[in-house]
């Protein structure tokens, strides 16, 4: 894995009212602080990404459908420069993904239906000066292939 990379384990609580899913705990050892918590939505199908953030932190949960992460380490002076790692998240896999700063990610939504992501970023969006720093989808430096691989 990705080193700074971390996975938390969900677990749905579900009773005959409904169900409940925690998250993120301040009590955590991977928190470091807050800075919002916004929803973002991937049609299927749709690729997302790259991107990458100088000084944050994400911490990725999907509560609805289903999708594809991808993340590709190229800081340089990394043990684990040049590694790949991809996660399938969503109601089938509750899980929350921890991507830490210069770490490229992106995501695919999979399934018939869009995919809802909660992030919990450390830092909050200056809107002024954002923390956000794109490559395309298909950029050659990044050896990832975005397209389905079915067998």
């Amino acid at each position: 894995m990705i080193d700074g990379v971390r996975i938390k384990r969900l677990k749905v609580i579900p009773d005959e009212r409904g169900r409940l899913m925690e998250m993120m705990r301040d009590d955590d050892d991977f928190f470091q602080k807050f800075g919002q918590v916004y929803l973002s939505v991937v049609y299927p199908g749709v690729v997302k990404g790259w991107h990458y953030h100088t000084k944050q932190t994400d911490h990725f949960v999907f509560v609805k459908g289903m999708a594809k992460v991808v993340l590709y380490d190229r800081r340089e002076g990394s043990k684990t420069k040049g590694e790949v790692n991809e996660f399938f998240m969503g109601e089938d896999n509750p899980i929350l993904l921890v991507i830490p700063p210069l770490v490229l990610h992106g995501m695919k939504g999979i399934g018939a239906e869009p995919a809802y992501l909660i992030n919990t970023p450390t830092e909050h969006y200056v809107h002024e000066n954002p923390d956000e720093f794109r490559v395309a989808p298909d950029d050659p430096s990044v050896p990832y292939d975005w397209s389905r691989k079915d067998g």
